[in-house]
């Protein structure tokens, strides 16, 4: 059978249905999103969605969380993250909470956002749930402690932040986070640290490691001390870890110098010379050393000439 009575034989009502476009929000997902509503309007977020529910909600609609912790988002892994949305479309739904008529708070889900404006969507799926900024700051901070890639000082400040800013005492914030309070306590000790230590780690000049047993040191001094011998000698966390358990990390302090010793003037060394050569009737070098001290070298050509100078030096 060819081609064109192929085309003739199929049913009408299959030809006259309109091709479905599959847009950049993941086939499973785009579907379950789209049958759960009737009407296009309230896909598209132009009519309130109910609390506790998904819905398709247009990024331009969708506010940046006032409390994200994060500032800062890697471009290269954000675009690898669009390209990825481009593919395979969104494959979890940000959460956000309505604050107005076709007006929403991102509460987490930032990257997922950023991605999905630059791999052109025009909406994205959405959770919308109910919560107060308090709630806002605690689910933004536990959301990236978990699923981020933090470094230790970021984790810390977050850490500090739930149990300032959200009242949660240390063992609710380990319950909070799948951590357990000494976990949470060392963290949270990293703040402790100089600046200058606290900016090592946060840029990996430093490890964990490292950090915790510099916490250990009580001299704030002694710290920025073997913090730079750490930098400097590529000091390995088992070394630094003898280094504070022995007290040998006092002993990266600058200690103090001698006051240097005045040096002989040039003319003056020469003139002892001459005086000593003349004494004892050969060459006779004076050669100053560090700190005051030094060496007079008598010169003789044979063992005579030894023996009459050991005569001259013996006393009268």
């Amino acid at each position: 059978m060819s081609e064109k009575n192929e085309e003739k034989n199929i049913p009408a009502a299959a030809a006259a249905a309109p091709k479905r476009k599959i847009g950049g929000l993941g086939r499973g997902l785009n579907a379950l999103i789209e049958g759960s509503y009737e009407k296009k309007s309230e896909r598209l977020g132009l009519v309130p969605h109910p609390v506790n529910s998904v819905g398709l909600i247009p990024v331009g609609q969708i506010q940046a969380n006032p409390y994200q912790p994060r500032t800062h988002f890697d471009q290269d892994a954000l675009q690898e993250l669009a390209e990825s949305i481009k593919i395979q479309g969104i494959i979890q739904p940000v959460t956000v909470r309505q604050t107005g008529t076709n007006s929403y708070q991102l509460i987490s889900g930032e990257r997922r956002l950023q991605a999905s404006k630059l791999a052109g969507l025009d909406a994205i799926p959405a959770y919308i749930r109910k919560a107060d900024d308090q709630q806002m700051l605690e689910m933004a901070l536990i959301e990236n402690i978990q699923r981020e890639n933090l470094n230790a000082i970021e984790i810390a400040l977050s850490y500090q932040r739930l149990v300032s800013e959200c009242n949660l005492k240390q063992e609710e914030l380990g319950d909070r986070v799948g951590k357990n309070r000494s976990t949470v306590t060392n963290y949270l000790r990293l703040l402790k640290l100089p600046p200058d230590i606290q900016i090592g780690l946060r840029d990996s000049v430093i490890s964990m490691g490292h950090a915790r047993a510099l916490i250990n040191i009580d001299s704030m001094d002694q710290q920025l001390a073997l913090f730079r011998r750490i930098v400097a000698e590529e000091l390995s966390v088992r070394r630094v870890e003898q280094l504070v358990r022995t007290g040998g990390a006092a002993d990266t302090e600058k200690k103090p110098t001698q006051p240097a010793t005045p040096a002989v003037p040039p003319a003056e060394l020469k003139r002892a010379e001459r005086h000593l050569s003349e004494r004892f009737g050969s060459r006779v070098l004076v050669k100053p050393g560090p700190q005051g001290r030094g060496e007079i070298k008598i010169v003789f050509d044979s063992v005579e000439d030894m023996q009459r100078i050991l005569h001259i030096l013996q006393p009268a």
